[in-house]
């Protein structure tokens, strides 16, 4: 029932999203008239190279009616996001609560699992379709948005993807990228699954052992201070790997579509460090290990 629910609830912000598009499309053309005459307003200025009282006054009555058309659609805007927001918490809810029904069953032998370039697809279109966070003015990012780290009593949610360290084959400790399948408060204790479904892995795991990933991007056109700087220390996820390794900030993003560009410690290189390489904001955290000399 929980999953005919989701559906009934989902097609209907379907249906919500629709018109909110129609209503963005509407509100642009009304506005469009209003600045082809702040155009063409400006234009005759220039052909009598004056500015006069009365195009003063012309310029600030169609500016005010700009500002107001642009907040009107950004309002409308901002809805169809929490929208898509919503609609994308429910399919994932809705994933999570097949699960749980047994409609993929953990007690049975390991799937032929997808490929690893199917995987790597699908978290390369995670990363893409990680939304923006746009607050409004004044507003500041929250956490989880960019480089900004989750508050102290953070708990994240079943489905949520992290980085969480665990023992290697081999002993050794790694952080691999995971997903939350539940947390007990009594015992502060996560149990995660390996991402990578080869693996088949869950583990159970202390809160110091997992970070959330980021749940929005940040943009450094308008929230700089949200994203990791030049040379600071992070993990990140290695290229075509479901893996974070240390590694340096080479450069930020600097537009919202840009990738960070990171050099990975390694020690067949001269200087330690890989070559710069390109790493999206959902899969780069903060690394709170020293660096090493």
């Amino acid at each position: 029932m929980a999953l005919v629910s989701a559906d009934s609830r989902i097609a209907e912000l379907l249906t919500e999203l629709h018109q909110l598009i129609k209503q963005t499309q509407e509100e642009r053309s009304r506005s469009e008239h209003n600045l082809v005459n702040i155009q063409k307003t400006h234009e005759r200025m220039q052909t009598e190279n004056k500015i006069s009282p009365y195009y003063r006054t012309k310029l600030r009555g169609l500016y005010t009616t700009a500002k107001a058309d642009a907040e009107a659609e950004c309002n409308i805007l901002r809805k169809a996001l929490d929208k898509i927001a919503e609609i994308k918490s429910l399919l994932e809810e809705r994933r999570i609560a097949a699960k749980i029904a047994g409609l993929y069953n953990d007690s049975e032998p390991p799937r032929k699992t997808m490929r690893r370039g199917v995987l790597m697809t699908l978290l390369q279109q995670s990363a893409m379709t990680l939304p923006l966070w746009i607050g409004k003015p004044g507003d500041k990012p929250p956490p989880l948005c960019g480089a900004i780290p989750a508050s102290g009593d953070y708990v994240a949610r079943p489905g949520d993807k992290v980085a969480a360290r665990v023992k290697a084959v081999d002993g050794d400790e790694q952080w691999i990228l995971a997903e939350v399948v539940s947390y007990s408060h009594a015992t502060n204790k996560y149990e995660v699954d390996d991402i990578d479904e080869e693996g088949k892995e869950r583990h159970t795991l202390s809160r110091r052992r997992v970070i959330p990933l980021p749940q929005w991007k940040a943009n450094p056109e308008t929230d700089p201070e949200a994203l990791f700087q030049k040379e600071q220390l992070v993990l990140a996820l290695y290229p075509q790997t479901t893996c974070f390794y240390r590694a340096l900030i080479h450069a930020p993003p600097q537009r919202p579509q840009d990738d960070y560009s990171v050099l990975f410690e390694d020690t067949s290189y001269a200087d330690g460090y890989s070559p710069p390489l390109n790493v999206a904001q959902r899969y780069v955290v903060a690394c709170k290990e020293p660096k090493k000399m």
